[in-house]
């Protein structure tokens, strides 16, 4: 009979698979820093604000930082389609953070996935842009965390299913999708050409490819990169079709969208989006004019010429009755022609905003659910209406202010997607 060398060629090959799998996670650690305070010198001045500069750059804060947390102290749920894991301390706290991280440890984890203890680092965690980042950007970033106040705070742990909660499998991920180490041709200096600047910043340092490209059902970023995806309930829009559509975007126009939240022409920064702008608005306008750049010089030719967006009035409308009361009663106010804000800022109407005119209705119905929190920096504001309006009350806003205000084609289902939003919106 061949069923016991079948057997002992499968047990054979399972050992061999295992100590493969060993092979590739096992990464040896690096020694702790012995002298705690020593990596704790303070860069000189100029060094300490380029640090600062890289650490914007990279969007380190946005999620390092939990709701009502202190800065870069972690704890902050990051939810993807395999369940939720909880960013890390990076402040210099010798127990909970990276207080005893050496410089060949940090930049270990930039390069290439791996904590300085030896195990693998999820993904969401976005090694595989970073690796692409120059060591002096690295040892900037390094220096300006390690120059801050530590944080003594522990994180929750992962909340993932079972097998993705074994960190090993995370060896063969790398194996299709980390290419480490930089290629000296993409590391362009900052005097560099603001189309080469930019695609550094976009693609290494900025990684917008991990929110605007998606993910495939390994857990990688879709190919091509930049035709839109989906974080935390919110659409990420194409970065490819930016001067397509009804209200195509512009150079400067995106440019203060970038910088403050708010273009005048097209709306406010909202949900995960937010946090960037205001990260950016702290960093020299030449970064952000570079990363423009870059984002204009990938737009997709049009086959026709964009389509003016429609100016139409509140009162040229004859909608649904109960529609357009609920829109004088919670929007009105603020987003009618005659309102003080639409006349006295100058701000375009609802028929440009970009959640208007959105393929999807997500980030419509996530604005009036949640509204957007008061910016100082760019005066935006806008109430909450979870507690006031229901999923069938959004879903006729939605269909006075997409088919009446910007003429576009209504949206299927905006009831069931808000009840999923406010669902998963819940703590």
């Amino acid at each position: 009979m061949k069923i016991r060398p079948l057997a002992g060629a499968a047990a054979a090959a399972l050992v061999l698979a295992l100590g493969g799998l060993y092979a590739l996670a096992h990464r040896a650690p690096i020694a702790p820093l012995a002298d705690v305070s020593a990596s704790a010198t303070m860069p000189a001045p100029a060094r300490l604000a380029a640090g600062a500069r890289i650490v914007a750059l990279g969007d380190c804060m946005v999620c390092h930082t939990a709701k009502d947390g202190a800065a870069y102290a972690g704890g902050l749920g990051l939810k993807t389609p395999f369940g939720t894991i909880y960013s890390t301390n990076i402040t210099p706290d010798p127990d909970t953070g990276i207080g005893r991280w050496s410089a060949e440890a940090f930049r270990r984890a930039l390069r290439e996935g791996v904590a300085r203890d030896g195990h693998l680092l999820y993904p969401a965690f976005p090694y595989i842009h970073y690796t692409r980042m120059s060591d002096e950007d690295i040892d900037l970033a390094y220096g300006y965390l390690m120059s801050r106040a530590p944080v003594h705070t522990a994180q929750p742990p992962n909340e993932l299913v079972f097998p993705l909660n074994f960190r090993p499998l995370l060896a063969f991920w790398n194996l299709l999708y980390l290419r480490p180490g930089p290629d000296p041709a993409d590391v362009p200096s900052a005097q560099a050409a603001p189309v080469a600047r930019g695609r550094y910043l976009v693609d290494t340092l900025g990684h917008c490819a991990s929110c605007h490209s998606g993910l495939n059902v390994m857990g990688g970023e879709r190919r091509p990169a930049f035709q839109g995806g989906s974080i935390d309930g919110w659409d990420a829009p194409a970065l490819t079709t930016l001067a397509q559509g009804a209200a195509p975007w512009r150079h400067d126009e995106l440019i203060d969208y970038l910088r403050g939240g708010l273009s005048r022409a097209h709306g406010a920064a909202k949900g995960p989006m937010r946090p960037v702008a205001e990260r950016l608005a702290a960093v020299p306008r030449e970064d952000v004019e570079a990363i423009v750049a870059y984002l204009m010089s990938i737009q997709a030719p049009s086959a026709a010429g964009p389509a003016a967006a429609p100016v139409r009035d509140v009162a040229a409308i004859a909608p649904d009755p109960q529609a357009a009361h609920l829109f004088a009663a919670a929007c009105a106010g603020c987003h009618a022609a005659p309102a003080p804000m639409m006349r006295i800022d100058g701000r375009a109407g609802l028929a440009r905003s970009s959640a208007v005119l959105g393929d999807r209705p997500d980030n419509f119905v996530q604005t009036v659910l949640h509204g957007i929190p008061w910016a100082p920096q760019s005066a935006v504001y806008m109430p909450p209406f979870a507690s006031t309006l229901t999923d069938e009350q959004v879903a006729q806003l939605a269909a006075y202010v997409r088919t009446g205000l910007a003429a576009e084609p209504a949206w299927r289902d905006v009831a069931a997607t808000s009840a999923k939003l406010r669902k998963e919106s819940q703590p």
